[in-house]
């Protein structure tokens, strides 16, 4: 047997899904016992057979990646419950295992596997769904990257077939349900330093199991963001959410402009305040950035503007 092979093998019983009661399966996929699996690589000592020695790396690679996932998640098994949860986990990971260096990215298919999946949300899929999205939502706001950040004076530089990109940790997104409160309030009971609001906390119930009439459908939007190390969850105004979308998307400012506004109540007039009170915001908060694309296009807006002596708005 290689070392590649050792290795391969060792891995393989290692990460072998636990019993339903945390305990290492008695045989291998291929119904070999796993006694004589773990004796072909793991020595017996005075205390401990083979099997019962790679039992205790198998238990210990299972809980800590369902740990793992369960402080990614803490809302989700708040509003489920702590059973429920861990088998859900349980199963999540048995399908999706691990196959990064970094538990980081444990939760990326929790989503797409529990829209495939809702026996294991029951009434609350759809509640559970937006969860899980605001969840893994502040994973990436929290983890992904940063990189220069346009200022208002660099935004005031731009010509309207000019783009903007977004900082690689905002994040978008439009929920069914006002579920932001109750998971920064069940961050919050967990004494977590890294979670904040502009918004009033209004759910008080804690990380107890929440009834999915606890949660009555409510549109809202959102941008997930981090700033000062921080995580912040942003409503925004829906005609906001699509221009931001749309720069996510690539459209250029004036075709963002267009998006945002086409089936808006807010009057014509109105409308370049916002616009303006937004930008403000946004620019003071280094959400926008450039991307390749974006830069040449400043760059030629720029040398334009210098030869004719005014800026472009």
């Amino acid at each position: 047997m290689t070392l590649l092979e050792l290795e391969r093998r060792m891995a393989g019983a290692v990460m072998r899904p636990l019993t339903t009661r945390y305990r290492t399966q008695k045989r291998t996929a291929e119904g070999t016992p796993m006694s004589a699996e773990a004796a072909a690589f793991i020595k017996p000592n005075n205390r401990l057979s083979s099997f019962e020695r790679l039992e205790i790396y198998n238990r210990q690679y299972w809980f800590r990646i369902l740990s793992a996932l369960a402080e990614d998640f803490p809302g989700l098994e708040a509003m489920i419950g702590k059973r429920r949860f861990e088998a859900l986990a349980q199963a999540y990971l048995t399908d999706n295992p691990s196959s990064s260096f970094t538990l980081r990215n444990l939760g990326s298919n929790l989503e797409n596997w529990l829209r495939a999946n809702p026996q294991w949300t029951g009434q609350n899929h759809a509640v559970a769904i937006d969860v899980v999205r605001l969840e893994w939502a502040y994973v990436e706001a929290f983890d992904n990257g940063e990189v220069p950040a346009l200022t208002l004076a660099d935004v005031a530089e731009l010509g309207i077939d000019s783009t903007l990109a977004l900082q690689p940790h905002v994040r978008l997104l439009r929920l069914s349900y006002a579920v932001d409160d109750f998971i920064i309030d069940v961050h919050r009971r967990q004494a977590s330093a890294s979670v904040a609001s502009n918004a009033v906390t209004k759910i008080a119930g804690g990380s107890r199991r929440r009834r999915p009439d606890a949660f009555p459908p409510d549109e809202i939007f959102l941008a997930v963001h981090r700033f000062d190390h921080l995580v912040y969850y942003k409503r925004l105004q829906p005609e906001a959410f699509y221009l931001l979308e749309s720069f996510d998307r690539g459209f250029s400012l004036g075709a963002g402009l267009d998006k945002a506004f086409e089936s808006s109540t807010i009057p014509e007039t109105e409308q370049p305040a916002h616009v303006q009170q937004w930008f403000a915001s946004w620019a003071e908060l280094g959400w926008f950035c450039r991307h390749a694309k974006a830069k040449r296009q400043f760059q030629q807006t720029k040398e334009r503007n210098s030869h004719a002596g005014t800026p472009v708005a």
